[in-house]
């Protein structure tokens, strides 16, 4: 995820389902090439594809989205206290120099 054109494919997925060639478009690169991104986001779970005769489309799997969701939750109030007892010490630190 920490892919630019991956998070950019999962903004783009976020308005809805789309073709290859139109998720590719504003990537300058080989369609081999993105189709690398592709599979990697579909191998984490986070998109599903399905292919209608030579056309193959993305969407995003929404349950294993929400999975990520509450992890991040989780991290953030972990980090957010981690984060408040630095600038806990910082202060106490900056008033003993005092």
């Amino acid at each position: 995820m920490a892919n630019p054109t991956r998070r950019a494919v999962l903004r783009r997925l976020s308005q809805g389902p789309a073709a290859v060639t139109e998720l590719a478009r504003p990537f300058k690169m080989a369609l081999p090439s993105f189709s690398q991104h592709l599979e990697v986001l579909e191998n984490s779970g986070l998109v599903k594809s399905s292919k209608s005769g030579r056309v193959r489309t993305y969407a995003i799997a929404p349950r294993r989205l929400r999975s990520a969701e509450l992890w991040l939750e989780k991290q953030r109030g972990h980090w957010e206290k981690r984060l408040n007892q630095l600038d806990n010490y910082l202060m106490e630190m900056k008033d003993n120099d005092r």
